[in-house]
């Protein structure tokens, strides 16, 4: 991987490949506006998991992790199985969630 072109991609560009194992690729339809925040909120929580004091801090942490991803198309349905409106209504309301916290 280098700076400029990301990760290896399958030749539908809906995987990424990393350590030679494939990974549900960001929905590449989504809005910076959207991207940004996602992007900055599943890195909070996934570097906060490490330093959760208990049981119950780290699962409410992974719970961010897994709206985040959710939002940004990594899991859940996935985002070539959607329209692009409702992709992008499913990350607006994924960042909403994690914004109420």
């Amino acid at each position: 991987m280098n700076a400029t072109s990301g990760p290896e991609r399958t030749p539908d560009g809906r995987h990424i490949i990393v350590g030679g194992r494939r990974w549900r690729a960001m929905d590449p339809a989504l809005p910076e506006r959207l991207t940004a925040p996602l992007k900055s909120e599943l890195g909070s929580a996934r570097s906060r998991i490490r330093t959760a004091p208990d049981d119950a801090g780290r699962a409410a942490l992974r719970d961010r992790v897994q709206l985040a991803k959710e939002g940004l198309g990594e899991r859940g349905t996935a985002w070539w199985e959607m329209d692009e409106g409702d992709r992008v209504s499913r990350a607006e309301e994924r960042l909403r969630r994690l914004r109420e916290d």
